[in-house]
């Protein structure tokens, strides 16, 4: 048997395969754009995904003979964006995205509304789901007229796979909507935000058995009539799942696109004045907390691209060994920033530059920058009485060991590199299939991954770096009222 894990990212989507017992057989990419349209939109074409994951089964069926034995299915999304379909089943406009900031007022009207921050767990950002309809209600109200449902961009794919309108309860607790300590839709909240009840999918957990795969799919696949297709999970409570991080004291530091300090718990505390996302787990009496910052790998990467270059090239040229803080200070807001500011509207700075400035000197402001923007993020957990001192270190940014020893050291902790293997949503994604597939329970097969490298804070740059970032707390409130003033 085999099990197919999906990783619906913001660039692209990766299909992973397992074997029964768990090991990975292959795995396929592929690769799309998003469009901003304005200034802080951010959309997809929601037939991207079908078809770059049409082409990525095609590849897996060709390369490897196993896929024809496949059991279970299980999708991994971008939380956060609303795909909006008709009564027909058909897409009304495209996916407003995750990092789409267009409805901060939106956002902002929710937020001041009573009970909203309690049952939801969380404040209401402007990358949320609820406060996307309420713009789409203002400024598009022939759209809005027609919506029958609301999908999450993994709920979709879930739709594509099965023909059932279904959602997971970690992804649909990033929407404003859920309650998430009971883990239900809330009238109250769908009330709040001008939705009905009937506008929302069928709630699963994510190792539930959510639905078969079509048989149209099943025919054009080469599989079975009888493949599970599990109710999924969003993207960082997969990369949790992938990382078999599912109780107190489990925790870890995803660099990838977006930067992400989780920590998993085994009840629900939220905390929504620090900025803090308490969502719903992948499986069922679990939760999560995490801090999010939404230029993390995406910081690295766009100064790689104003600068002809590539990351692996601008990080490679600082070496391995950690350098004192530099004299340029980068606030990595290129997008708005969530914890622990909630501000849609800032962009990032560069300050400190000179005629002696060059691009080395910029990578290491970038780099730190991020660091920086992830102890936000720890002491917004500290505040809410949680020690984060050991983290696993996952995602794309992670391969440079220069960041990792200067992350360590910017926030006082130990990270632990994992082995070579995949230990993100599309792993944890597949595993959910497993579970949904067999029954098998949570502890049994989001198990840890084997250590291949242990980072320890560099000791003597600690304080000088403890130093600079009070200087990086301090730079946001100037740069926020200069930014200001210049829009005035």
């Amino acid at each position: 048997m085999s099990y197919l894990g999906i990783d619906l990212g913001t660039s692209g989507l990766r299909a992973l395969l397992l074997s029964e017992g768990g090991k990975v057989i292959g795995a396929a990419e592929r690769s799309y754009t998003s469009q901003h349209p304005q200034s802080g939109w951010s959309e997809q074409d929601p037939a991207k995904w079908t078809e770059a994951l049409d082409a990525a089964v095609h590849e897996l069926r060709e390369r490897f003979p196993a896929f024809a034995d496949l059991k279970g299915i299980g999708v991994a999304g971008h939380m956060h964006g609303a795909t909006l379909l008709d009564e027909t089943g058909a897409v009304i406009r495209p996916c407003i995205l995750w990092n789409d900031t267009r409805s901060h007022a939106e956002a902002r009207q929710l937020d001041e509304m009573r009970d909203v921050r309690s049952l939801s767990g969380n404040i209401v950002f402007p990358g949320f789901t609820a406060p996307k309809l309420l713009w789409v209600k203002r400024h598009e109200p022939e759209n809005f007229a027609r919506i029958a449902k609301v999908l999450l961009p993994a709920a979709y794919l879930n739709f594509y796979l099965t023909g059932d309108m279904i959602a997971d309860r970690s992804d649909s607790a990033g929407t404003s909507w859920l309650d998430v300590a009971a883990r239900d839709w809330s009238k109250s909240l769908l009330d709040a935000g001008e939705m009905r009840l009937d506008q929302m999918p069928r709630l699963v957990d994510g190792s539930e058995a959510a639905g078969t795969l079509s048989p149209s799919l099943a025919r054009s696949w080469g599989v079975s009539a009888d493949v599970t297709v599990a109710g999924g999970a969003g993207d960082n409570a997969a990369a949790a799942c992938g990382i078999g991080a599912l109780n107190d004291g489990d925790a870890f530091l995803s660099l990838g696109t977006s930067g992400v300090l989780l920590a998993a718990r085994t009840t629900c505390r939220p905390d929504p004045d620090s900025a803090l996302h308490t969502f719903c787990h992948a499986v069922p009496d679990r939760w999560y907390q995490m801090g999010v910052m939404l230029s993390a790998t995406d910081s690295l990467n766009w100064l790689a691209s104003i600068t002809g270059s590539t990351a692996p090239v601008l990080t490679a040229a600082l070496g391995d060994d950690l350098r004192p803080p530099g004299n340029t200070l980068f606030l990595p807001y290129l997008s708005g920033e969530r914890t622990p500011h909630n501000d849609a509207d800032i962009r990032g700075s560069f300050l400190g530059l000179g005629v002696g400035t060059g691009v080395t000197d910029l990578t290491q402001a970038v780099l730190e920058g991020v660091a920086f923007g992830l102890r936000d993020s720890l002491e917004a957990f500290e505040a809410n009485g949680t020690s984060l001192s050991r983290l696993l270190a996952i995602g794309g940014g992670a391969q440079s060991t220069y960041w990792l020893k200067l992350i360590a050291t910017a926030l006082n902790v130990t990270l632990e590199r994992p082995k070579d293997g995949e230990f993100g949503a599309a792993m944890g994604a597949a595993r959910l299939a497993v579970m949904a597939h067999t029954g098998a329970v949570s502890e049994d097969v989001l198990t840890k991954p084997e250590i291949a490298e242990t980072i320890q804070p560099v000791s003597e740059l600690k304080d000088q770096h403890d130093a600079a970032y009070e200087t990086f707390k301090a730079a946001y409130p100037m740069v926020k009222a200069a930014q200001r003033s210049n829009k005035n």
